[in-house]
């Protein structure tokens, strides 16, 4: 993606390096690696690349050697760990309110994570999506955004609160992990998605009032952030594919549509940046299948349905044609090279 790298608050790695010291890790090592000065951590509101959030989350599991590293990063932050989105949260009415304010203003905070919410009947579904570039596994990553985004609600309605279920599409972990702790039972693994179900009445119930006489100079603060971002097409139309494609018809036309331009339109802008509708498709596609079939236990037909495809057959036969094997030998020769662990720094 020309010119455009993806960033994220350094406040997302608040208490990585206590952590890292409690799992026998040596945090300024394992930050260097990655490219990631110790010193960005002293400011939260310094921008980092996400990818090598990404990676260092990663390769801190792995060495540690625990599955929940970003959900144990993940239990004990506070809705101030949001910075001034959390005010803006906290004036709204109710949950819901607050977080469409959280999704509204997500790339400040975030540009590689898409939050979406959606009603279905008595129930809020809101889905948590890492825009990765690549076949590197984000598990990591998921896992601390979902915690994050439970801790949040939890905050906005009380620790009484309890969701109907918290998904996520991996498999489940082997060993014993902190998500029952967290989540109590209502944790799945190997589902349809990412993110928490709520009730709606939970999430529509007032909030106390707060009197934050800062509130509409912070709102129009992150409004001017927010207009200013310099977020690419290809970025954006990637979020757009991501979000549609489960729906099975993710076409230019389409995608043009949502953003509310002509097909013409899309693809000019997207030739200007030096890319093309079809091409970005193909990428999207093949980093979310890669990740779906290291990460979880999906069958042909799930995989299918998850990008878009017709049926399993069509999904195998592009499958074969992009990456040269079929579904079970990349797993296979995927698998055994990414059992070798990282070298200690």
């Amino acid at each position: 993606m020309p010119g455009y790298m993806p960033l994220i608050r350094s406040a997302s790695l608040t208490g990585y390096t206590e952590l890292a010291r409690h799992l026998g890790l040596n945090p300024e090592a394992m930050l260097r690696k990655v490219g990631l000065s110790p010193r960005s951590l002293l400011d939260p509101d310094m921008p980092v690349s996400t990818m090598a959030v990404r990676q260092l989350l990663e390769d801190s599991a792995l060495m540690a050697g625990v599955e929940d590293f970003g959900l144990q990063l993940a239990m004990d932050r506070r809705l101030a760990n949001l910075g001034p989105i959390s005010f803006v949260m906290r004036e709204a009415p109710n949950a819901r309110q607050a977080l469409d304010n959280l999704c509204r203003y997500m790339r400040l905070i975030n540009a590689s994570l898409l939050t979406r919410i959606e009603d279905f009947g008595d129930a809020v579904l809101i889905r948590e999506e890492i825009l990765a570039t690549g076949k590197h596994p984000v598990r990591q990553s998921i896992e601390m955004a979902v915690g994050v985004l439970y801790r949040t609600i939890q905050e906005l309605l009380g620790p009484a609160w309890r969701p109907r279920s918290v998904c996520f599409e991996h498999r489940q972990p082997h060993g014993a992990t902190c998500h029952k702790a967290l989540f109590g039972s209502a944790v799945e693994f190997n589902a349809s998605f990412n993110g928490i179900v709520c009730a709606a009445k939970d999430l529509a119930a007032p909030m106390p009032a707060n009197d934050y006489r800062m509130t509409p100079y912070v709102r129009r603060f992150l409004d001017q952030a927010l207009s200013g971002s310099d977020e690419s097409a290809t970025h954006t139309v990637r979020q757009v594919v991501v979000a549609m494609l489960p729906g099975g018809r993710c076409t230019s036309d389409q995608v043009a549509k949502h953003l509310g331009v002509d097909r013409r339109t899309l693809h000019r802008h997207l030739a200007a940046e030096g890319t093309g509708f079809l091409s970005l498709l193909q990428s999207v596609r093949s980093e979310l299948a890669a990740r779906q079939i290291l990460d979880s236990d999906r069958s042909l037909a799930e995989l299918a349905d998850l990008l878009g495809f017709s049926s399993p057959s069509a999904f195998a036969f592009w499958f074969r044609k992009h990456f040269g094997m079929t579904v079970s030998s990349w797993k296979q020769t995927s698998q055994a090279a990414a059992n070798a662990p990282p070298q200690r720094g």
